[in-house]
């Protein structure tokens, strides 16, 4: 998955600093300083330069290598040269994880930040070579940056190498035969509008960039982590960075080509950093096509004709993935109060800012009326007979019963119909819902360590 062009030959990789093409092609080892050699290291073709190369890196170490060493590892061509990074890693950290780069990550990343202030150069230039477009992520832009630039890995695609769907064909529900009641969607309403977007499509698209109730709603799917978020995204024209963060994909946006936390809805690298910017996430249902089409049957739904050849069958996209509770991607943190990926529903609200709660979706199954707390925000969190969960602010009002459908009842017995944006009361009172979504165990709280469970 992992490759670069194989005979990319030592002058070119030179290139990358500031000399005339006379002095580039007469340039040696000897007129590289230790940075510019790391950085250069891996397009080297020759073996007695190899070592000789190497033998200088591991004469002049600094921790600040480490980052970078790992990252050639990843990507030379050369078996040799594989051999003799991995040795120097081992030798100079005193940790023998081998080949195995999730665990140098897990371990890295548990360290202080070793990385220097060119480093963030060193990616452009790495980068560069698999995408153009990806040295403008990283070039100059290391002072930017709220999140430490080696958790930044490369997901294995080019930008939008997984593409998003752009104002995608929608299709009736009548006209949706391809479809089965049992199929996985995600459920959208905004502004009375709703659209239905299947898993078994999304996933091999991991992006939706569509106009939902008049107005303009990127919805995110990270497939590694299990969690759709559609976002109000206004002017940003947002797609697929191909670059991870504890094993989430960033986002990145045509006009700056920052890089934005997905979980978040904010952007972590470039010019946008430090302005403000924080999207506004609408809520979204995990549901099946039967539940989501009985609750809106003039739903709109995602067609098939998406423009690309896939195999759109239902539980085909990423099958292997989701049928292992294993990582292909590590993150700093392990916590075994959950699998991996179980499902939990992920609670964040304005109200609260600095608290989040995780609550494993097979507890709510058992519990269909669910009240709680976060920080100032009282909340109900209602599971209908799909298994689909829908969070309302209480208000502080005690709910006690739910019918699974339509239905809730508090207290004092008065009786509530639940729609996508409120609750309303037979008394005419009503209740807004709150923004919520799903995630995996291991993704939702790489992204926020902190965070209560409820299971």
């Amino acid at each position: 998955m992992i490759r670069l062009l194989k005979h990319i030959v030592f002058w070119l990789a030179l290139s990358a600093m500031t000399v005339s093409h006379a002095q580039r092609t007469s340039l040696t080892i000897d007129d590289l300083d230790d940075e510019q050699l790391v950085s250069v290291i891996i397009f080297i073709e020759d073996e007695k330069l190899m070592d000789t190369a190497i033998k200088r890196i591991d004469q002049n170490w600094k921790q600040e290598f480490i980052p970078m060493m790992l990252e050639n590892f990843m990507f030379s061509q050369s078996r040799y040269m594989r051999t003799k990074i991995m040795n120097l890693l081992q030798e100079k950290t005193e940790q023998k994880f081998r080949n195995n780069v999730n665990d140098w990550y897990h371990w890295l990343w548990n360290e202080p930040t070793y990385a220097n202030e060119t480093y963030d150069d060193f990616k452009a230039f790495l980068y560069k070579n698999i995408d153009p477009r990806f040295e403008k992520y990283f070039s100059g832009r290391g002072e930017t940056s709220t999140i430490r630039l080696d958790e930044i890995r490369w997901g294995g695609v080019q930008q939008d190498g997984i593409p998003p769907l752009r104002n995608p064909d929608m299709v009736g529900a009548d006209e949706a035969t391809y479809m089965q009641d049992d199929n996985i969607v995600f459920g959208i309403e905004n502004n009375g509008d709703a659209r239905a977007y299947p898993k078994r499509i999304l996933a091999w698209h991991e992006m939706f960039v569509d106009e939902i109730g008049g107005e303009k709603i990127s919805g995110v799917y990270c497939t590694l982590c299990g969690t759709v978020i559609p976002y109000k995204s206004g002017d940003y024209n947002l797609g697929t960075s191909g670059f991870l963060y504890r094993s989430n994909k960033l986002m990145y946006d045509r006009r700056t080509q920052s890089l934005w936390n997905t979980f978040m809805g904010e952007p972590v690298l470039g010019p946008l950093v430090g302005q403000g910017i924080r999207l506004e996430y609408v809520g979204v249902v995990t549901t099946t096509w039967g539940e989501w089409k009985k609750r809106h049957p003039d739903t709109k739904v995602l067609s098939l004709d998406t423009g690309y050849t896939r195999d759109y069958d239902e539980g085909e996209a990423y099958k292997d993935y989701f049928d292992t509770d294993e990582l292909m991607f590590s993150t700093p943190f392990s916590d075994d109060r959950l699998k991996n990926k179980q499902e939990i529903l992920a609670l964040r609200f304005p109200a609260s800012p600095d608290e989040q709660l995780a609550i494993d979706t097979e507890f709510l199954n058992t519990h269909p009326v669910f009240m709680g707390k976060i920080g100032l925000q009282n909340f109900v969190v209602l599971t209908d007979s799909s298994g689909a969960n829908r969070v309302y602010d209480s208000a502080g009002l005690i709910f006690t019963d739910y019918d699974q459908d339509i239905t809730v009842t508090d207290r004092n017995g008065e009786t509530w119909s639940i729609t996508e944006d409120m609750m309303t009361s037979s008394s005419g009172k009503t209740l807004e819902r709150l923004p919520a979504h799903r995630a995996f165990w291991f993704g939702w709280q790489a992204a926020f360590p902190e965070t209560k469970l409820i299971k």
